[in-house]
């Protein structure tokens, strides 16, 4: 059945695609840091370890909560790994050795990505007149913009 909801099926389509990308970044940024936990060494390990844990955490989250929005609009989560591979704006790098700074730096510029994007994601949902959505964009934007900080306190001397 298709939702009611006062979307038009233009928008829903825009809106859809604009979440099922979101999606993937956020599966990839997911992997990435997760994968930052398990291989982070050096003389700030117990530190890192922690901060990775508690970033993947909250990609782990956000996760559920853009799927679930996509589904609220009327569109289905294009969910395979194959589909975020595809879809992704966030790139993985296999078999890169990074050493914890190269780790941070790599998140940092990640997340910034997204932030950039989600500002762009947010003015497709005023455009579309879906105020929900921009709603729900605007907080991924501010938690993102918090790592991005928080990163960037990380690195600097």
């Amino acid at each position: 059945m298709k939702p009611q909801t006062g979307l038009s099926d233009k928008a829903r389509e825009t809106m859809g695609k604009v979440l099922n990308d979101l999606l993937a970044d956020a599966h990839v940024l997911y992997v990435k840091t997760r994968n930052y936990h398990w291989n982070v060494t050096g003389p700030h390990f117990n530190d890192l370890h922690k901060v990775f844990e508690a970033q993947y955490q909250a990609l782990e989250g956000e996760i559920d909560e853009i799927a679930e929005r996509g589904r609220a609009v009327g569109v289905k989560a294009e969910a395979t790994l194959a589909d975020f591979l595809k879809r992704a704006r966030i790139k993985e790098y296999p078999g890169e050795q990074l050493d914890a700074k190269g780790m941070l730096t790599s998140l940092l510029s990640d997340h910034e990505t997204l932030a950039r994007q989600l500002r762009k994601d947010v003015e497709a949902a005023e455009k579309n007149d879906d105020p929900a959505t921009a709603d729900f964009l605007t907080g991924l934007l501010e938690a993102h913009e918090k790592t991005v900080w928080m990163l960037r306190a990380t690195l600097q001397d």
